[in-house]
């Protein structure tokens, strides 16, 4: 469910409808019962005799149900960036509009392989997304730098700057 509304709320930068709009955000009321009943019945676990591999298993699981909370959350915030350029008539230039689609892309390729490790327990994939995490992490400084330049070149105001920088934090932020 998080995933699915963190491409929904990446689809909205493009095509914002209210629909789209509803729907992200009753997933993410969903996602919040569903941490709040997983969390709770986790902590009760622990509160038995477990092996220690479980122990294990139940603190990375809660730990991973905060992770897509998060993302969940992550999403409302996308959601709302769509929503202010909408409400106050902006629009990203043509180059960060570009630049947008490579670390969408890049997110949403992170995503991906975490959940496809997780489902099959695939250590070799997961292995993979730390430095896919690292690349995403330079690309959000290289495109704060560009807005920037394009400032400085009379290309972007600093309003839409405000939720430029919104958005790369958000999107950084799923994919640690």
């Amino acid at each position: 469910i998080s995933v699915g509304s963190l491409v929904d709320s990446i689809n909205t930068l493009d095509s914002l409808t209210e629909d789209a709009a509803k729907d992200i955000r009753r997933k993410e009321s969903v996602v919040d019962k569903y941490e709040d009943v997983l969390g709770s019945y986790l902590v009760k676990l622990n509160t038995h005799q477990l092996s220690d591999a479980d122990t294990r298993e139940s603190a990375m699981l809660l730990h991973m149900i905060g992770d897509l909370e998060r993302i969940s959350d992550h999403s409302v915030n996308i959601l709302e960036s769509a929503e202010e350029l909408r409400d106050k008539n902006m629009s990203f230039s043509a180059g960060a509009q570009r630049e947008l689609g490579v670390i969408t892309s890049a997110v949403k390729e992170i995503l991906g392989l975490s959940l496809e490790a997780y489902k099959t327990g695939d250590v070799a994939l997961a292995q993979r997304v730390e430095p896919l995490e690292q690349v995403i992490d330079d690309l959000k400084d290289a495109l704060r730098s560009h807005h920037i330049e394009r400032m400085q070149a009379g290309n972007c105001s600093i309003e839409v700057g405000f939720i430029w920088s919104d958005l790369l934090t958000n999107l950084e932020r799923v994919s640690d």
